[in-house]
């Protein structure tokens, strides 16, 4: 009761609704789980209306600080899933790696019918991926869009190291670029070298965000009208922490 009364207070508490669905003050839940608590509420289109892509941004701040300090939001999952049943309205959309270790959802705390996920090794985009985050975004109403790229990542280490094998190949050719980018790291220059590999997988993740800023007319225009954000993120994997980019 303490913590959530501490979160309804945090600045990522919205008018309208928080990124569990507890309402503010003085506000009304915009969707309802019959008998859930206020903090298990689903997004539909009048909550996810109500938020900035910078609130969005807050509350995947919040779920992550929840998550690494063990305190998450505990709901009736199966409650949530009668709710969304007929339609969806997530605030964020995350691309992220297919590594284990970094499912978004349980990453920032986040349930059913709260966010989009895209995962691919090495969290690279291409034109599907970017074709799915334009649905997820003018279509179906996401304010946020995070590339979230992990440490100890198996397909960073691979693009270093140049792997050649069946069609990781072609797939690893997608973060090369960004190898070559910080070739200027001390130390070998293979996948041995740590500082290496996490200075590529924070480049692979930039320069995914600028992939879809510059390969998608309907991104960079939802941008340009302040509707969308679109930004970029590390996930420990030793400390499940998430940092992001300036």
């Amino acid at each position: 009761m303490i913590e959530r009364r501490r979160f309804v207070a945090s600045a990522g508490c919205l008018a309208a609704a928080t990124v569990c669905g507890c309402a503010s003050q003085g506000t009304t839940p915009a969707a309802t789980v019959a008998g859930a608590s206020p903090a298990c509420q689903t997004f539909n289109k009048s909550r996810q209306a109500a938020i900035t892509p910078e609130e969005a941004l807050a509350m995947l701040k919040q779920g992550n600080q929840r998550f690494t300090s063990g305190t998450p939001v505990n709901c009736d999952l199966m409650a949530q899933v009668r709710a969304t049943s007929e339609g969806q309205a997530p605030f964020a959309a995350v691309i992220g790696c297919i590594d284990s270790r970094v499912a978004p959802e349980l990453v920032f705390d986040q349930r059913i019918g709260d966010m989009f996920v895209a995962r691919v090794a090495g969290n690279f985009v291409n034109t599907d991926i970017i074709g799915s985050l334009e649905f997820a975004t003018a279509l179906a109403g996401a304010k946020l869009i995070v590339v979230l790229g992990h440490s100890e990542c198996g397909a960073i280490k691979g693009a270093v190291d140049n792997a050649q094998f069946g069609n990781l190949t072609a797939m690893l050719a997608n973060i090369r670029p960004s190898v070559l980018k910080v070739r200027d790291i001390p130390g070998s220059q293979d996948s041995k070298n740590k500082r290496l590999v996490q200075a590529v997988a924070e480049q692979n993740a930039v320069d995914a965000v600028a992939a879809l800023l510059a390969r998608s007319d309907v991104l960079r225009t939802l941008v340009a009208q302040g509707k969308l954000k679109v930004v970029s993120a590390m996930h420990d994997v030793g400390t499940g922490k998430v940092s992001w980019a300036a």
